[in-house]
């Protein structure tokens, strides 16, 4: 099936009655939306739809004693009750131009769609013309109606979905910004960091143009560098330990909780012993020989605590902040996957001394781009942050105080940010409950493990994912899922112990165990705020017959 795009005879049609044509182009419209694809108007298009229907109107109800008047409001009357549940499409300067051609409406159609070249959309049109010029864009009614329309995939993430609800608010904060012409730290970089800190509960919001920048931001701000160990996540993206790297220090993993997937706290205050007594014994350490050596290669000071908020749910800060405290070391969240959880009352990104997230599109809260941010209560660090954030910029652009990054965050990044942002608490309601409906109806398929969330936590729901009992019915799973078109990723294949990136470190597969077995068994089922129940009760039909 295909997105439609309604030429202005068939909006004539459907809202004047126009027979016989008025029957076919209702039920094509009706068929492309009870299949979930969008219908679309052109905002080009109005006037004309307006004294269109109004003029028909007017021929059809002469003899009643209907006035150009009368037409003219109930032309705007049946306009409007029909144009409720269609989307529109913005008219941009470059189909103005058309003057030139014979059908100057029927190109201004045409270059609209060509904007969708990644999407499957037609004009749906009875003009036999425009037709015959442009076939491959254009489809009857009639042959609509003719065409067999199966059963559509699942999204793994839906953000048409999204941009279809925050459309006219988006175009109105991007076109504002190509308007001003401010693209690096314009006016709504400000509006997004305020927003942002009201949100998260915290002091300083800090933008930036990743969540791997935001992560290298933090380190950079607490000191880390050569001969420092970061103890973070072995089950997670390579972003999380790669910042660790790139400035020198070395990446000390601790094993996962098998439950949450997160740091486990007691194996992170192991690990610190095991580093402050340079015993690889008492703990595996980056650099310990596989002959059995009790020493590191390499005498590490202990730098500072990286956890992972995995898939949406925060680790356990409370724990990890008693162990951080014990031994003197600054706590920075990567949050990038768990914006909008909660944790004991507190929110996810204000959870450790700086808070990291990111603004891949997938996430939570996504840009169209790359996109990132901090937060933090501490005024000295956010001063750094800010500082670090444009090249080590002090008092002014061209004196350097500190080494930095360009890591600006761009104002069109933030104007979508900022539409995105009014829905996002509904958002992650909506997850929730999407949550909650895979719980009730997988909790009872033999071999699976569900997420568990512990007492005092909510997630973001950034993914929803499942442990079987082996990597074979994970594959015959995913398998199953595959010939019904339903999309599931494995979040992540290779723990980054095992990664060729970090061979140097001399970790062996078994010095992570659990991450280990978790990387042979997880898998991700399709999560976002737009999942239907009915989508829900086919994903998961599929699972319990598999």
């Amino acid at each position: 099936m295909m997105d439609l795009l309604l030429d202005v005879d068939i909006v004539v049609d459907v809202c004047s009655g126009r027979r016989p044509w008025s029957f076919s182009s209702a039920e094509a419209i009706c068929k492309c939306q009870d299949s979930g694809q969008r219908v679309w108007l052109y905002t080009g298009s109005v006037q004309n739809m307006e004294f269109a229907v109004a003029k028909e109107i007017y021929n059809l109800n002469q003899e009643r004693g209907f006035s150009l008047a009368n037409s003219l409001e109930a032309a705007r009357k049946v306009l409007a009750e029909f144009c409720t549940d269609k989307h529109w499409l913005a008219s941009l300067a470059g189909e103005g131009p058309v003057f030139c051609y014979d059908d100057p409406e029927g190109e201004q159609f045409i270059s609209a769609l060509k904007r969708f070249s990644n999407y499957s959309i037609k004009l749906l049109t009875r003009d036999s013309r425009l037709a015959a010029r442009y076939p491959e864009y254009t489809i009857a009614p009639e042959e609509y109606l003719g065409q067999c329309g199966g059963a559509t995939g699942v999204k793994f993430v839906d953000l048409q979905t999204q941009q279809d609800r925050i459309r006219p608010g988006l175009e109105r904060r991007v076109h504002r910004v190509l308007h001003h012409g401010k693209y690096i730290m314009g006016p709504e970089i400000k509006e997004l960091e305020e927003g942002l800190s009201s949100f998260v509960g915290c002091r300083h919001c800090i933008s930036c143009s990743s969540g791997t920048d935001a992560l290298l931001m933090a380190l950079m701000a607490c000191g880390v560098g050569p001969g420092d160990a970061v103890f973070t996540s072995p089950f997670t993206f390579i972003a999380t330990a790669e910042v660790i790297a790139l400035l020198g220090a070395t990446p000390v993993f601790v094993d996962i909780d098998p439950l949450t997937f997160n740091m486990d706290p007691q194996q992170l205050e192991t690990a610190i012993q095991a580093v402050h007594n340079n015993d690889p014994q008492l703990y595996p350490l980056p650099g310990s020989l596989s002959s059995g050596s009790n020493k590191t290669a390499t005498s590490l000071n202990p730098g500072c605590i990286l956890p992972v908020d995995l898939f949406g749910l925060p680790a356990d800060y409370d724990s990890i902040h008693r162990v951080a405290d014990k031994y003197g070391l600054r706590v920075v969240e990567d949050a990038a996957q768990s914006l909008g959880a909660q944790y004991q009352g507190r929110s996810a990104g204000n959870l450790a001394h700086i808070g990291c997230t990111s603004f891949f599109p997938a996430k939570p809260l996504g840009a169209y781009g790359d996109g990132g941010a901090l937060f933090t209560d501490d005024e000295d660090l956010a001063h750094e942050l800010v500082s670090i954030r444009v090249h080590g910029q002090g008092g002014h652009k061209y004196d350097n105080a500190r080494i930095g990054i360009n890591a600006r965050l761009d104002s069109m990044q933030a104007a979508v940010l900022l539409s995105k942002l009014e829905i996002f608490p509904e958002e992650i309601e909506s997850r929730q409950r999407a949550a909650g409906r895979y719980r009730e109806i997988l909790n009872s398929v033999p071999g699976l493990q569900n997420p568990f969330v512990p007492t005092g936590y909510t997630s973001a729901w950034a993914q929803y994912s499942l442990l079987a009992q082996n990597g074979e019915q994970r594959e015959l799973l995913q398998s199953g899922l595959r010939d019904r078109d339903i999309p599931s990723v494995i979040y992540y294949p290779k723990p980054l112990h095992q990664q060729s990136a970090f061979s140097y470190l001399a970790y062996r597969p078994s010095d992570m165990p659990i991450s280990q077995d978790c990387a042979q068994r997880i898998f991700s089922l399709p999560m976002h705020p737009y999942l239907s129940e009915n989508e829900q009760e086919r994903i998961c039909s599929c699972i319990s017959k598999t």
